[in-house]
């Protein structure tokens, strides 16, 4: 993709319809910008060479994108300063004619064939005839965990297989690189389920207050999305804490909200305290999987120091350090005075 605009010249075929009036997606998005993507390009307006760095993008994961939101946000930096100003529909469509035009069609059709693969799985979500079933037959399942009264463990759906087959061959391999630190590398056990939120369900976790605000019996968490339409449900996460730590407060970088979108899923620690907030309308489903490692828990019973991933051991070994060093400086200052004299 040219950032000087000098290839805007060029007559590009304009994109390809995916024979349904709508233009093929890519990334996350659950759902289409209506418009007419042959729309000529602008030439007047380029993209800057360099990305504005004091520029705070918007936010776009509540719109309807035939790309994944966070495209926009990262491209929005590089917008020419005359389209800072306008409004954020405005930006999505010179964004999104730019991106239209420079994605190989190939990447196009790969795309738009995983969004609906996405779709279909969600369109086939199976849990809530099976949750008729238990209540015709008055049979009892095994729920999540203690916080939870609706959902189900997904072992009893005979999907344990399956669920091991998703922690070895997708999660493990990913939190070798980024969970590392928390036996990441040697997951070798999970617990997998669904909950429900919303009217005659479960009150979410944290609705109003910290109530609920907790972490996870895992190492590793996987938090699908699954639907259907709702409001409300962020997950707001306070930093990661060990188990003498896990009540301490929380500084300003730690600090973060996510927003659920159906078909998408966040990967974090488990022991990333979190908690979410009220589904405010329609009913909310997600999938949880919480992969552990028997390697990792062994080993941390003979670990005192947990600053590789606890911040606030991680505080505490740099306040550590900090006093060391004043002690040290105002020990050579004193020496050489001692010297002078």
């Amino acid at each position: 993709m040219s950032t000087d605009g000098s290839a805007d010249r060029r007559e590009d075929p304009p994109p390809q319809n995916n024979g349904s009036g709508a233009i093929a997606s890519i990334g996350g998005g659950n759902g289409v910008v209506s418009g007419d993507s042959s729309r000529p390009f602008v030439p007047s307006q380029r993209l800057r060479l360099n990305p504005n760095k004091d520029h705070k993008p918007d936010n776009y994961d509540d719109l309807q994108l035939d790309f994944n939101p966070s495209i926009f946000s990262s491209l929005e930096r590089y917008l020419p300063p005359s389209m800072l100003s306008v409004s954020r529909e405005a930006k999505v469509q010179f964004m999104r004619e730019i991106l239209l035009r420079y994605l190989p069609q190939g990447e196009q059709t790969r795309a738009q064939r995983h969004r609906e693969y996405r779709q279909k799985i969600i369109s086939n979500y199976q849990v809530e005839n099976f949750e008729n079933w238990v209540n015709e037959a008055k049979f009892r399942i095994m729920r999540p965990n203690t916080m939870n009264k609706f959902g189900a463990v997904l072992d009893d759906f005979g999907l344990e297989t399956m669920l091991d087959k998703l922690m070895e061959g997708f999660i493990r391999p990913i939190s070798k690189v980024f969970f590392s630190e928390v036996g990441g590398s040697t997951l070798d056990s999970h617990h997998g389920f669904v909950v429900e939120y919303g009217k005659d369900r479960d009150v979410d976790l944290g609705s109003s207050t910290f109530v609920g605000f907790h972490v996870d019996d895992s190492e590793v968490t996987l938090n699908v999305c699954l639907g259907k339409e709702f409001s409300g449900g962020e997950l707001f996460f306070r930093g990661t804490r060990c188990d003498k730590h896990v009540n301490t407060g929380s500084q300003s970088e730690e600090i973060f909200d996510y927003s659920h979108v159906p078909g998408k899923a966040v990967l974090h620690r488990g022991r990333h305290r979190h908690g979410a907030r009220a589904t405010t309308a329609g009913h909310r489903i997600n999938l949880l999987l919480w992969c552990r490692s028997s390697v990792f828990r062994e080993m941390k019973k003979y670990q005192k120091d947990f600053s590789s991933w606890c911040g606030e051991c991680n505080r505490e070994k740099n306040e550590r350090q900090r006093m060391s060093i004043a002690a040290t400086k105002l020990e050579l200052l004193r020496r050489e005075g001692e010297s002078t004299t």
